[in-house]
Protein backbone atom coordinates (compact mmCIF):
# COMPACT_ATOMS: atom_id res chain seq x y z
CA UNK A 1 0.00 0.00 0.00
CA UNK A 2 1.73 3.37 -1.10
CA UNK A 3 1.04 6.63 -2.85
CA UNK A 4 0.83 4.83 -5.98
CA UNK A 5 -2.51 2.92 -5.28
CA UNK A 6 -4.17 6.67 -4.19
CA UNK A 7 -6.48 7.57 -7.24
CA UNK A 8 -5.19 10.96 -7.28
CA UNK A 9 -7.93 11.91 -9.85
CA UNK A 10 -10.49 11.66 -6.52
CA UNK A 11 -7.86 13.14 -3.97
CA UNK A 12 -6.79 16.29 -5.85
CA UNK A 13 -9.80 18.48 -6.27
CA UNK A 14 -10.31 17.69 -2.55
CA UNK A 15 -6.74 19.10 -1.88
CA UNK A 16 -7.60 21.98 -3.84
CA UNK A 17 -10.91 22.73 -2.08
CA UNK A 18 -9.06 22.20 1.06
CA UNK A 19 -6.39 24.50 0.22
CA UNK A 20 -8.49 27.39 -1.12
CA UNK A 21 -10.71 27.52 1.74
CA UNK A 22 -7.99 27.44 4.62
CA UNK A 23 -6.59 30.76 1.77
CA UNK A 24 -10.16 32.35 1.98
CA UNK A 25 -10.61 32.10 5.37
CA UNK A 26 -7.10 33.21 6.70
CA UNK A 27 -7.55 36.14 4.33
CA UNK A 28 -11.13 37.05 5.35
CA UNK A 29 -9.94 36.83 8.90
CA UNK A 30 -6.17 39.27 8.42
CA UNK A 31 -9.33 41.70 6.39
CA UNK A 32 -12.21 41.30 9.02
CA UNK A 33 -12.13 44.88 11.69
CA UNK A 34 -15.49 43.16 13.28
CA UNK A 35 -15.31 41.02 16.05
CA UNK A 36 -15.53 37.17 15.72
CA UNK A 37 -17.12 34.55 17.67
CA UNK A 38 -13.52 33.95 19.40
CA UNK A 39 -10.65 35.09 19.52
CA UNK A 40 -8.84 35.34 15.37
CA UNK A 41 -5.80 33.46 16.57
CA UNK A 42 -8.22 30.47 17.42
CA UNK A 43 -10.01 30.38 14.26
CA UNK A 44 -6.62 30.53 12.32
CA UNK A 45 -5.53 27.85 14.01
CA UNK A 46 -8.95 25.93 13.69
CA UNK A 47 -8.84 27.10 9.77
CA UNK A 48 -5.29 25.45 9.22
CA UNK A 49 -5.29 22.55 11.61
CA UNK A 50 -8.91 21.06 11.22
CA UNK A 51 -8.49 20.73 7.07
CA UNK A 52 -11.42 21.46 5.49
CA UNK A 53 -14.43 21.26 8.74
CA UNK A 54 -11.83 24.36 10.40
CA UNK A 55 -12.86 26.75 7.33
CA UNK A 56 -16.48 25.97 7.20
CA UNK A 57 -16.84 26.05 11.27
CA UNK A 58 -15.72 29.82 10.84
CA UNK A 59 -17.52 31.06 7.80
CA UNK A 60 -20.42 29.06 9.81
CA UNK A 61 -20.07 30.06 13.63
CA UNK A 62 -16.76 32.15 13.86
CA UNK A 63 -17.99 35.35 11.95
CA UNK A 64 -20.59 37.59 13.54
CA UNK A 65 -22.91 38.94 10.77
CA UNK A 66 -24.76 42.09 10.93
Amino acid sequence: MGFSSINWALVAPLIGIELILMIIAVVDLSKTTTQTNGPKWMWVLISLFFSIIGPILYFTIGRKHT
